[in-house]
């Protein structure tokens, strides 16, 4: 198993390791830092956002940025609120059972849960180490991505992606335990272990002929989310959408919106949508998975789009936007990091 599991690893370049993909093709990266003197030029791709919105960037900073009506009914909540109080802010808001919560700055789903009762949101509440989101549970049955890129100076911009994001989940056949069929399941092949430990309790259960089970509520690719390209739906009036929303924004040119809506006929219209997610200029584009790219066709895609960022972030510091300082930049990457670990630990370690 372990041979077969290393050739197919070989032969599936998506399922490498990031550093594993990347590395080959960084001495590019590192041509935009010496052409710009900023280890952190990519600040300045988006002015109005931390960081660029690279990583570690705040989820209400970006919805405080969107339109009214275009994402999710949401409220901050301090992590070192009594519960108590957070109660009376839900009941203000007028949050009812189940609605979704997750940190205000995280990552690859990461302590993403659906929260069905007052215990339930209590030990979520007492279990969280930094301040995180209540949010409307959104029940359109489409999860798509979008990305999109506007030079500062014109009004027009580019949608270079567009995919539909699918689950992570098994189907029962009415024989085989829980643990049995995530075994069985390729795409669960490669993140067992996390399985197995997320799904302790329930690994013995038999699950009846037909039902789904989904074994993750992130659709992240990291998280085992699946992409479906819909390049053959990209038109003018899609564009339209997303040049109003960077418009609206002011200062979101180059990033990756994850949303979803009723069908791709109602987005097109401009309606029937709600925007998730903005990752910002450390949004990898996703269209390379997917479309059945080789690895070369993948890293001329990064490519294009690296030459992009770089090409918005120098015409915004020309304008007045400063990038950050390297020890800044440093220190702010280091305890994002530090955060993503904590909260990668807490998500393996509870079902909560």
């Amino acid at each position: 198993m372990k041979v077969k599991n290393f050739f197919f690893r070989l032969v599936k370049w998506e399922t490498w390791h990031y550093l594993a993909k990347y590395v080959p093709i960084m001495p590019a990266w590192l041509w935009y830092c010496l052409k710009s003197r900023s280890f952190w030029f990519f600040t300045a791709s988006n002015p109005t956002l931390t960081f660029g919105g690279f990583e570690g960037e705040s989820k209400k900073e970006m919805y405080d940025q969107l339109p009214p009506g275009s994402y999710p009914n949401t409220i901050l909540i301090g992590h070192n609120v009594p519960f108590e109080e957070v109660m009376k802010q839900v009941t203000e808001h007028n949050f009812a059972y189940p609605f979704a919560v997750k940190p205000d700055v995280g990552m690859m789903g990461f302590m993403f849960r659906t929260i069905s009762g007052d215990e339930e949101f209590r030990q979520y509440h007492e279990l969280m180490p930094a301040d995180y989101l209540v949010q409307e549970l959104v029940n359109y049955p489409l999860e798509l991505s979008v990305f999109y890129y506007r030079f500062p100076n014109e009004q027009k911009g580019n949608i270079t992606g567009f995919i539909r994001k699918e689950f992570l989940s098994v189907t029962g056949d009415g024989k085989s335990t829980l643990l049995e069929l995530i075994t069985k399941y390729p795409r669960v092949r490669f993140r067992l272990e996390e399985m197995k430990a997320k799904h302790k309790d329930r690994l013995d259960n038999i699950l009846p002929n037909g039902e789904i089970f989904y074994l993750s509520r992130a659709l992240n690719l990291s998280r085992g989310g699946k992409l479906v390209s819909l390049a053959h739906e990209k038109d003018d009036r899609l564009l339209k959408v997303f040049d109003d929303l960077s418009h609206y924004a002011g200062h979101f040119y180059y990033g990756r919106y994850d949303l979803k809506c009723k069908s791709i006929e109602d987005l097109k219209q401009g309606k029937n949508f709600l925007i998730l997610e903005y990752n910002g200029c450390g949004a990898e584009p996703h269209h390379i998975y997917g479309n059945g790219n080789t690895l070369l066709e993948a890293y001329r895609i990064v490519l294009q789009h690296w030459k992009v960022l770089y090409a918005i972030s120098k015409y915004n510091e020309k304008n007045g936007v400063e990038y950050w300082e390297f020890k800044k930049g440093y220190k702010f990457l280091r305890n994002a990091k530090k955060h993503f670990r904590q909260l990668k630990q807490l998500d393996l370690q509870t079902q909560v």
